[in-house]
């Protein structure tokens, strides 16, 4: 991790030596700027407002106080006994689970060393693990307004003994519409509690938060997110059309350091993934359809390493905090300057240098450059195909090919034609399978299908046949056994070889013989086997 010349160190700003060693253990020992500013106010219980882009240190901002105040390992501050079922102490709000997730990587280390206990609240999985942390008496929830407004309706989780909020990203929590929720869980904490919110912006109502619930706050403006970053260089990509667009990103994409690709939609966004996968660059996608067992899949492969390229949509992408991502490429230019600044703010973080790509189509040039000037970026548009030296610098090393893993597909197995009760596929006139069973001499429920076409009409009854399958005794529906001219067969009850779909079947005979069952006028409906 980069270091901020002449910055402090922890110690010095008086955090507890628990926790100093805890960072130093992690290679953290000096603080950034906007944890210089705040840590000294947040130590001693003060509100605080911190204005600072994502990736500026802000969970430590806030994490180190949480836990220290908690903990009782500050001045004026005790450690209180064990905190009761559905009570807890500290509450961070995010507005996403990977956001959240993130918080309580970086918050449970600090909390162990004091014994204290946090937990994750968000929706997309099953809330039973969720409850049943929150009656075993945690410390600190870290939780999406959605899913703990849901809890706290439910009787699981009240906030009446909070101490410390925090809220995290609030311009973010403006722009998904969680407004109203924040502002109903702000007011079921205590007045008396600390709190701390940390905004890029204070536009869009997060104004009228910082009045209603921060009581004498100091302000905290650090490296805001109104201006684009000094250690992040901008290029803007202009293309002849759609297929040079899809080389230019291919040819991005291969590169060995860690590099994330924004899209307008999830479907594009899961196709390119796909493509770029079967190209041998090997790809994950980050979009809303994912399921969250395989958000955590992706995001994980990514941050490891196991896969360079991330996929991903503006809301997916939302608060997600992967160190050392060198190039940021905008496939699909955003429409909105702020959201430039918010996927750009991926690479370029915590002191690293990083790229940000912006890849134009003819058509799209006069919306791109007055989003970039609203932005304060300035870029000098190259146009470039695949093989351009613009491109080729900032691809770098190339990665190896990965060959794409194919899923192995079972050969299928040969049906048996005789056993009792074995499954027998049948298919009818409209080219569907439908399963029955009763084997061919066996007992059990006939196949159903459509019935076959009489010679003067178009029959559609429905077989039902039954027990007894080609040659046994049974009972079985034969639509069409009334068969009329146009050739609609009822549904009806039958035993086998009645001539009109009625009558009673006798015992299979040693050796199979073709039974008649011909309806009215002509009509043959489909045999149960």
């Amino acid at each position: 991790m980069a270091a901020w010349t002449d910055a402090p160190t922890f110690a010095s700003l008086g955090v507890p030596e628990p926790i100093v060693h805890i960072l130093a253990d992690d290679g953290k020992t000096t603080a950034f700027p906007i944890q210089a500013d705040t840590l000294p106010d947040t130590l001693r219980g003060r509100d605080v407002l911190g204005r600072g882009r994502t990736g500026s240190g802000k969970t430590l901002s806030f994490g180190i106080p949480l836990v220290s105040r908690l903990a009782g390992a500050v001045p004026g501050t005790e450690a209180a006994g064990r905190t009761r079922p559905g009570h807890p102490r500290a509450l961070v709000l995010a507005p996403t689970r990977e956001l959240a997730t993130q918080i309580d990587d970086v918050i449970a280390p600090l909390a162990d060393a004091y014994g204290l206990r946090s937990t994750t609240i968000f929706g997309g999985v099953k809330p039973h693990r969720q409850i049943q942390a929150l009656e075993s008496g945690v410390d600190i929830i870290v939780a999406c307004p959605g899913r703990l407004e849901d809890l706290m309706h439910q009787g699981h989780v009240a906030l009446d003994a909070i101490e410390i909020t925090v809220l995290d990203e609030a311009d973010r929590m403006a722009d998904m519409g969680f407004l109203p929720a924040v502002t109903r869980i702000l007011a079921a904490t205590p007045g008396r509690g600390q709190r701390m919110f940390f905004s890029a912006t204070l536009d869009n109502g997060i104004d009228r938060l910082v009045k209603r619930f921060l009581h004498d706050p100091i302000l905290h403006s650090v490296d805001e997110a109104s201006s684009p970053v000094s250690t992040m260089t901008h290029h803007v990509f202009e293309v002849s059309g759609s297929e040079e667009k899809k080389t230019v990103v291919r040819q991005l994409a291969r590169g060995v350091g860690r590099r994330i690709l924004f899209m307008r939609t999830k479907h594009h966004a899961k196709r390119l993934a796909r493509q770029l996968t079967a190209a041998g660059i090997p790809a994950v996608d980050l979009q809303g359809n994912l399921s969250q067992n395989a958000r955590e899949r992706n995001l994980g492969a990514f941050e490891s390493g196991r896969v360079h390229v991330l996929v991903a949509t503006d809301v997916a992408a939302r608060g997600i905090d992967v160190p050392e991502v060198e190039l940021v490429v905008h496939v699909d230019p955003p429409t909105e300057h702020k959201a430039y600044l918010h996927r750009s703010g991926r690479t370029a973080r915590a002191g690293h240098t990083g790229d940000v790509v912006t890849i134009v189509l003819p058509e799209e040039r006069r919306d791109v450059k007055q989003m970039l000037r609203q932005a304060g970026i300035r870029a000098t548009p190259v146009q470039v195909d695949a093989d351009s030296p613009e491109v080729a610098e900032l691809v770098g090393e190339v990665a190896p090919y990965v060959e794409p893993t194919t899923p192995v597909v079972a050969a299928p197995q040969p049906q048996k034609r005789q056993g009792r009760g074995k499954s027998r596929r049948r298919r009818g006139d409209d080219g569907q399978a439908r399963d029955g069973q009763g084997g061919r001499g066996g007992s059990g429920r006939g196949a159903s299908g459509r019935g076959d076409s009489g010679r003067n009409g178009s029959s559609r009854g429905r077989d039902e046949a039954g027990r007894g399958g080609r040659n046994g005794r049974g009972q079985g529906g034969q639509g069409g056994g009334r068969g009329s001219d146009e050739g609609r067969g009822d549904r009806s009850q039958s035993r086998h070889g009645g001539r009109n779909g009625h009558g009673q079947g006798g015992r299979a005979p040693k050796r199979p013989q073709m039974g008649q069952l011909a309806g009215a006028r002509g009509h043959q409906a489909r045999r149960g086997r």
